[in-house]
């Protein structure tokens, strides 16, 4: 359960750290499919809108694919940086990694200290000079961005709604964020997950560095290029990122709620610290950066948590992954194998009551975090709060969703129906544009029917 699971956290997280699970057409792959004309050794991408000229034939990078459009502008030979195959053959791999897939265990158990230093770097960065990169083609990077946005409608179709609440310049830049982070998630979650191994994050993270030194490999990455020239983006929060990927590769079972945590920043916590300083902060708000980029944090773990217990069902029988603190099924007396099978009175075959009890408390753990999330939203810019407002509001929804499903986290997907996201929006309206009066909490606001908005 990787990455692209918004604020600051909310509008990327919730539905960019939705490993964006809505339902897509089957002719749009993430990761293009494997061609085996290469060495034994090496695979290459096929990709019909990102191949440039000057991609090496024994390249394999996660590139998005099926999208009807050839890609027209091609980056400048001298910016592309060819790096070696992100995807090797698994029995060429023999686990010993590179150093920093070496030290993966160091990984776990210091969460908020790892949070709190990147989050201190990036507010340090809003203070520096923007980044200033050799100028790229106009035409090209317009396509770049249509392509980002074109990802991300068909990829988070209630994401990308949220997007167009934004300012045209903050949409772009939110898009090539979001589209950055799908391709990494789909290096461990993708359709050619099986062929990765630890060192295909390695290259990923030097390509990376590349964009953070205004070489971008492909078109997608030259919009995230041209995105942190135009915005005070650090790069810790997307190396971070990639360590969760590297967390998803390691470790599929997540002892307590402090290991669960780091886990959380990583593939979602570091979504809020990429999109703050796109959505920026309200001016006379800079001596309160800290509370602000703390409350999107508190934001991306909510949605982080609400994903996994969403997707309990799918995390368990698709992929053998359990999200939920063991100490914590341990104290409601539930096994690992119960949740795999589905944790089911063995009598009636209802979903049983100390599953719903264990339910109710990680229900309670995160409407915590997002009530905790709500004193910042009013430090953004005024143009970032309502798309803000709006994907928490409707995120929280799916916590009642699952309530209303009974608990059944296993068969049984919860979502917030669109009719009721929409009445959502003038709660979230108001909540956005009169903090002292519908700010906090916004749970009384949320409730509001269309008549009773239209009267305030």
């Amino acid at each position: 359960m990787a990455a692209v699971r918004g604020m600051s956290g909310s509008l990327c997280t919730s539905l960019v750290s939705d490993r964006a699970r809505e339902s897509v057409r089957p002719t749009v792959s993430c990761v293009s499919a494997v061609r085996e004309e290469c060495t034994s050794k090496c695979v290459i991408a096929r990709s019909s809108f990102t191949r440039l000229e000057g991609l090496r034939k024994n390249s394999k990078v996660p590139v998005f694919s099926g999208m009807n459009k050839q890609a027209k502008p091609q980056l400048n030979r001298s910016l592309c940086t060819p790096v070696a195959s992100l995807m090797e053959p698994m029995a060429d791999y023999t686990g010993n990694g590179s150093e920093k897939s070496k030290d993966i265990y160091n990984l776990f158990g210091r969460g908020k200290e790892v949070e709190t230093h990147a989050m201190m770097l990036q507010i340090d960065q809003m203070s520096k000079p923007l980044r200033s990169f050799e100028k790229l083609d106009e035409a090209m990077l317009d396509e770049a961005y249509e392509r980002c946005g074109e990802v991300t409608a068909e990829y988070a179709k209630t994401f990308y709604l949220g997007t167009k609440l934004m300012t045209p310049e903050k949409q772009r830049a939110i898009w090539a964020i979001y589209v950055w982070c799908r391709r990494t998630d789909e290096i461990v979650d993708g359709p050619n997950a099986s062929r990765m191994t630890p060192n295909a994050l390695d290259r990923w993270e030097e390509r990376l560095d590349a964009i953070f030194e205004g070489k971008p490999y492909d078109t997608l990455d030259a919009a995230l290029t041209d995105t942190i020239s135009k915005f005070p983006v650090d790069k810790q929060s997307f190396r971070d990122m990639i360590d969760g990927m590297r967390m998803d590769l390691q470790k599929s079972r997540y002892e307590t709620f402090d290991e669960l945590y780091e886990y959380c920043y990583r593939v979602a916590g570091t979504v809020a610290l990429m999109s703050v300083p796109i959505m920026g902060l309200m001016p006379g708000c800079e001596d309160q950066a800290e509370k602000i980029y703390r409350a999107a944090l508190n934001l991306g773990l909510a949605n982080q948590l609400t994903n996994i217990l969403r997707d309990v069902g799918e995390d368990a029988q698709e992929r053998n992954r359990i999200y939920l603190p063991l100490e914590d099924l341990r104290q409601f007396n539930i096994t690992e194998e119960e949740v795999l099978n589905g944790c089911r009175d063995p009598v009636t075959g209802e979903i049983a009551q100390k599953w719903k009890d264990f339910m109710q408390f990680q229900l309670e753990r995160a409407r915590f975090y997002f009530d905790e999330s709500e004193a910042g939203i009013a430090g953004l810019d005024l143009d970032a709060r309502w798309p803000v407002w709006s994907a928490l509001v409707v995120y929280r929804g799916i916590l009642d969703a699952i309530v209303a499903n009974g608990y059944d986290n296993f068969t049984m997907r919860a979502y917030v129906p669109k009719p009721q996201k929409i009445a959502w929006l003038g709660p979230a309206w108001l909540s956005a544009n009169f903090p002292d009066k519908f700010g906090q909490p916004l749970s009384a606001a949320r409730d509001l029917t269309y008549e009773q908005v239209s009267q305030q």
